[in-house]
């Protein structure tokens, strides 16, 4: 491990559960990602090396069978695990999702009935809020939970965009409810809107009375895990299973772990940075030039001067926003920063890296052909740049607006 994207004032356990997962990456994971990425894999066996280690119960409290960590521990592993193949990381962080808004938000019952398996990984999450025509506006969550008569509910609508959708058993979906629930018509539209625990198997098809997924959807990236659809006609789900047993919270709900996704989204593109300029300044000095290795040509060099800048403030910023979440504070303003600089950066990063390897970089024998695919994610999840300024520059206007 190089001198980059160090982090002071970790504890012992901190220190030791980065070097475990950083030698199973290097052992594990960088070795075989070209060939399951190429082939679109589901990493199986990554994955059940990641469940021995404890990973799916990282930040899952001790209480319920987990380490009990936190989120800056989390982002840290999650960054590593990136650096060796960043699909690995997507199947880690919706599953956290999951289990951070029931942390947070859940009913007892609810934290004793998943948690403990959500910590072996025998239930895995997925996070469920996109639909085919929302794009970034939230509010217009067009899948509708009514309320029937004896208090169940029966959703139906179509959803978008599910990392994990097939694999996952537990998921996370935002709905619309509604006035029935005893608002009036008059009250906000983010609270007429409902998370629900929609308990599946695992598979395609119809996975539950009312849910089917139906099948994987083709990337130019992001490829051994699965992304799907998913689609609910008239599924039955009793009120029981409405995330922290009150309707009418899911926006605020889903906000709360849409702050963390952003951190996890800006760890997953630090992890991207530290492997491509791995890759870029490893290259710059096996190839040569005009007599001598291309890093000792003052463009190289002063590319890879550049990378390990960029590489650097992500990081930086990134822990910030994990820190920061920790403490319980609200961080929108800097989880959407790290989130938009790192995202941002791993897009220029990677491309340097692939500018340093010339034409081998468009050759999928290259580890950066890959990473030059997978960094096009880090624009768009949870929440493109432009939405990333617009949610920094309105917080930002509450504490610097003129006065009076």
């Amino acid at each position: 491990m190089g001198r980059l994207a160090q982090t002071e004032g970790l504890t012992d356990v901190q220190d030791e559960i980065l070097k475990t997962i950083h030698q199973f990456v290097e052992d594990k994971i960088i070795p075989v990602a070209q060939e399951l990425e190429h082939s679109d894999t589901y990493p199986t066996e990554i994955i059940e090396g990641l469940k021995e280690l404890g990973v799916f119960g990282l930040t899952i409290p001790e209480e319920f069978g987990g380490l009990g960590e936190s989120l800056l521990t989390y982002a840290l592993v999650v960054e590593e695990i990136a650096r060796g193949w960043m699909s690995v990381s997507g199947v880690i962080n919706t599953h956290f999702i999951v289990a951070y808004l029931l942390m947070q938000h859940g009913t007892d019952e609810q934290k004793q009935k998943y948690l403990p398996r959500m910590a072996t990984g025998e239930v895995r999450g997925a996070f469920s809020m996109s639909e085919p025509g929302l794009g970034s506006d939230v509010s217009a969550v067009s899948t509708k939970a009514t309320k029937l008569e004896d208090g169940s509910y029966s959703i139906t609508g179509q959803k978008m965009w599910l990392t994990n959708g097939a694999t996952s058993t537990l998921v996370a979906l935002l709905t619309k409810t509604g006035p029935e629930d005893g608002q009036s018509g008059n009250d906000s539209v983010y609270k007429q809107m409902t998370t629900f625990l929609v308990e599946k198997e695992p598979g395609f098809g119809e996975t539950a009375p009312g849910v089917t997924v139906p099948g994987k959807l083709d990337k130019m990236g992001y490829k051994g895990v699965e992304t799907t659809e998913l689609i609910l006609e008239d599924h039955r789900i009793g009120a029981d299973q409405i995330l922290g047993g009150e309707p009418g919270k899911g926006f605020f709900q889903m906000m709360d772990g849409v702050e963390v996704g952003r951190v996890n989204v800006a760890a997953r593109a630090c992890g991207l940075q530290i492997r491509a300029f791995e890759l870029g300044v490893a290259y710059a000095q096996q190839r040569k030039t005009f007599g001598k290795p291309i890093v000792e040509h003052q463009a190289i060099l002063f590319r890879i001067a550049e990378m390990a800048t960029k590489v650097e403030t992500s990081h930086t910023m990134m822990v910030r926003a994990a820190r920061l979440k920790d403490t319980g504070q609200r961080m929108d303003v800097e989880a959407g920063m790290a989130k938009m600089v790192a995202s941002e950066y791993a897009n220029e990063v990677v491309e340097d890296s692939f500018r340093i390897h010339g034409g081998y970089g468009y050759s999928k024998e290259y580890e950066i052909e890959r990473l030059y695919r997978e960094t096009a994610f880090m624009l768009i999840g949870e929440g493109t740049s432009d939405i990333q300024k617009m949610i920094i520059g309105r917080s930002l206007l509450k504490d610097y607006g003129l006065k009076g």
